[in-house]
């Protein structure tokens, strides 16, 4: 417990000072160390034909997300679907199969890192950097700039200009200039020193293929493997801090090529944590209304301290985790209070990355990182994970509203029908996706792949919806995925978690900051109050319980109930 506890203070104390430099990266301030970074950025504007310091309304934002990952997606896929051909390739590994790269492409695209491949098997060295890590690097940073784009509509001034009649232009930013420095002053730094890190304890980090090793038992029946290697430090650093998780091996942070020892297991988990919660600190600093940014850190801790709590004690110390038919896929050399914080953690960040089996812990435990996936805004990804808790502060508000019987508003802006209406479109647009492909897929026969015919099977086909939805990339392994039908349902879930989430908060926020602030009153709602958030924290748990409640007593707690009779 007093290892859990460093760990977590640690995280926060590295996350603190790093949220208030993020912030005047975004605000765009002059900073001392400008000179370093301009001539990186400089050539890169003129390369882009992009004026850093030109705004863009929310539709030219949005317009410019989309294009840069269209282009994305097209380049990424031609490197999987011909990366036999192409250099750095030592191990001679062939291109990847159509419905596999589609959805490894999709997967990496959205920030899930969602595998159905074995990363060491079926990935060149090429792949692995350009199609994999760099979108690690380039993807957690567009959503971040769409969340910090948001906040830059929801908190404007009051003052908007007119571009026609009936129409105001909200400036919410340069998306060029956002992503660019957030990579180059953010994103990069972070995962050069994690890089070095890692590589200090073991992680490997070479271009040269794999040796050739003897094994010690004759009897497995080979006379020889391949011990592969390659440039893993580099991506695990960018798995971690990015809120990626997709592992350079099949086995993930419980490979121990990839995590090997007590001290990379701490840096790999504080590399989760540290940029979402430095995102909560960025808020009060960037907006300038720091109690708000208290608010966010309150509510998102609150359910953070549950989760851990719950998650560790179910897995380690429960009547349930005694059972031997838990300890397959467990990873002995951490201990079952480690995976379980590891398991908690990469469910509460959208990070996705295991150090020991999810589909092997007790169902109630992986019941808990089931429900960390459904708010997603534990944290949640990177900018997603802000996005998402606006939704429910916006929904906050309403229900708010609707009780004391005043026409709903924020920040002196009335909801109004057009907003309650996209707020709508979110809440219902995830449990439809869910259930209904949870649901077809357990009901044709041979599509689900699962390895239980039991209730166990139910959680696995739920948990693989319900980690692409969340843009997590987690599953329980044991699941027959890499068929056409996984790729191609998970990939439209992938999709449809992560695009929709980024971009219609912005919208709203935009529709907002369009309409004229009505001056405060006695009768306006404090959203920055214990009372708002204790409401805000009932809606989150509401809606994920009623939604989700029949799917969660026919899996996991079904399987619990059903473990306890063995």
């Amino acid at each position: 417990m007093t290892g859990i506890l460093l760990l977590l203070a640690t995280s926060v104390l590295l996350a603190w000072p790093l949220g208030l430099y993020l912030a005047r990266v975004m605000r765009g301030a002059p900073m001392r160390i400008d000179p370093l970074f301009h001539w990186i950025e400089k050539p890169l504007y003129r390369l882009l034909g992009v004026d850093p310091a030109h705004g863009m309304s929310w539709r030219g934002y949005v317009g410019a997300f989309v294009l840069s990952n269209v282009v994305i997606a097209l380049l990424t896929m031609a490197v999987f679907m011909t990366q036999a051909w192409l250099p750095l390739n030592p191990d001679g590994i062939a291109n990847l199969r159509w419905d596999t790269a589609l959805h490894t492409m999709v997967s990496f695209l959205t920030n899930t890192n969602q595998q159905h491949y074995s990363g060491q098997a079926q990935l060149s060295y090429l792949s692995q950097m350009t199609g994999i890590t760099g979108l690690q690097v380039v993807t957690p940073m567009m959503g971040l700039a769409l969340a910090v784009a948001t906040l830059r509509a929801l908190f404007a001034p009051p003052r908007q200009d007119v571009v026609a009649e009936g129409d105001r232009r909200i400036d919410v930013g340069n998306y060029h200039a956002d992503v660019l420095r957030l990579c180059v002053r953010f994103m990069l730094p972070l995962c050069l020193l994690w890089t070095v890190l890692l590589a200090s304890q073991g992680v490997p980090s070479t271009f040269a293929a794999g040796p050739q090793a003897t094994p010690m038992d004759a009897t497995a029946g080979m006379q020889e493997q391949k011990i592969p290697l390659g440039p893993v430090a580099a991506m695990v650093a960018a798995k971690q801090l990015g809120a990626n998780g997709g592992g350079w091996y099949g086995p993930n942070s419980a490979f121990p090529l990839e995590n090997p020892t007590a001290l990379s297991n701490a840096l790999e988990l504080v590399g989760i944590l540290l940029i979402p919660i430095a995102i909560i600190f960025m808020i009060g600093a960037f907006t300038g209304r720091r109690r708000f940014g208290w608010l966010v850190l309150g509510c998102m801790a609150s359910m953070s301290v549950v989760s851990i709590a719950a998650t560790v004690w179910l897995e380690g110390h429960s009547p349930t985790a005694a059972s031997a038919l838990l300890m397959e896929g467990k990873e002995v050399r951490l201990g079952s209070d480690a995976t379980a914080l590891w398991a908690a953690v990469t469910t509460q960040v959208s990070n996705g990355s295991v150090n020991g089996m999810l589909d092997s812990m007790s169902p109630m435990a992986s019941a808990v990182a089931l429900v960390n996936m459904l708010v997603s805004a534990i944290w949640g990804g990177i900018g997603c994970g802000l996005q998402q808790f606006i939704v429910y502060l916006l929904l906050g508000v309403f229900l708010a509203g609707l009780m004391t019987g005043r026409t709903p508003e924020l920040l002196g802006r009335k909801l109004e029908t057009p907003q309650v209406r996209l707020l709508a479109l979110l809440v219902l647009l995830q449990p439809i996706t869910l259930l209904t492909l949870t649901a077809i897929t357990l009901a044709v026969p041979g599509l689900s792949g699962t390895s239980n015919p039991g209730f166990h099977g139910i959680s696995q086909v739920f948990y693989e919806y319900a980690s692409a939805y969340a843009n997590n990339g987690s599953g329980f392994e044991g699941l027959g995925d890499n068929t056409p039908w996984w790729n191609l349902t998970c990939s439209l879930v992938l999709l449809l978690g992560r695009f929709p989430l980024l971009v219609v908060p912005l919208v709203i926020a935009a529709q907002l900051a369009a309409k004229r602030r009505a001056p405060e009153s006695p009768g306006t709602l404090q959203i920055e109050t214990p009372t708002f958030a204790l409401t805000l924290l009932s809606v989150i748990v509401i809606l994920t319980v009623l939604q989700f409640l029949p799917v969660l007593v026919l899996g996991p707690v079904a399987d619990h109930l059903s473990l306890g009779l063995h």
